[in-house]
């Protein structure tokens, strides 16, 4: 993970019309961001800024997809990480789900997870690499007075965040 470099592209905006996370048609300027990993194809992430607000990162899908899981590949253009303000003024929140290839094949998602699972998925030293950047920290999807607090000290495995 340390290793794991993200740039942003030359500053270029790329304009576009496609359909936001809560599925209205609208226009985007989406800035470009290469994750290099050494030894690994460098991947394209689309950072679309739409003109109704909303915001989101998707996997852009290049000419020549590296390889991989034909179920993954699939994922490029499709997945999507929405991003949204919190209550605290110039945080943002980006929402991320462990994906892989079932046995049959097909890509899946996993987007109920307590933190045990987490950290089963990611790895608990990767989650706790991540956590220690500035800025970054882990917390739930939503604000529910009944979740557990998120601790990678003592992950819990009753209620999904």
């Amino acid at each position: 993970m340390s290793d794991l470099v993200l740039v942003r592209n030359d500053g270029t905006h790329r304009d576009k019309t496609g359909t936001t996370c809560s599925g209205v048609i609208s226009r985007a300027s989406a800035i470009e961001w290469e994750l290099r990993l050494p030894g690994r194809p460098t991947l394209t992430v689309h950072d679309n800024h739409w003109v109704n607000g909303e915001r989101d990162l998707v996997l852009y899908k290049p000419t020549v997809v590296p390889e991989m899981p034909a179920a993954l590949s699939n994922l490029h253009n499709r997945l999507r990480s929405g991003i949204s303000g919190t209550p605290k003024h110039g945080e943002l929140r980006v929402m991320v789900f462990p994906t892989y290839v079932d046995t049959h094949d097909r890509p899946r998602i996993k987007k109920s997870l307590t933190t045990a699972d987490l950290a089963d998925e990611v790895g608990l030293p990767h989650l706790r690499e991540l956590t220690a950047r500035v800025g970054v920290r882990l917390a739930s999807a939503f604000d529910r007075p009944d979740l557990p607090p998120v601790d990678l000290d003592d992950p819990q495995n009753e209620k999904s965040l």
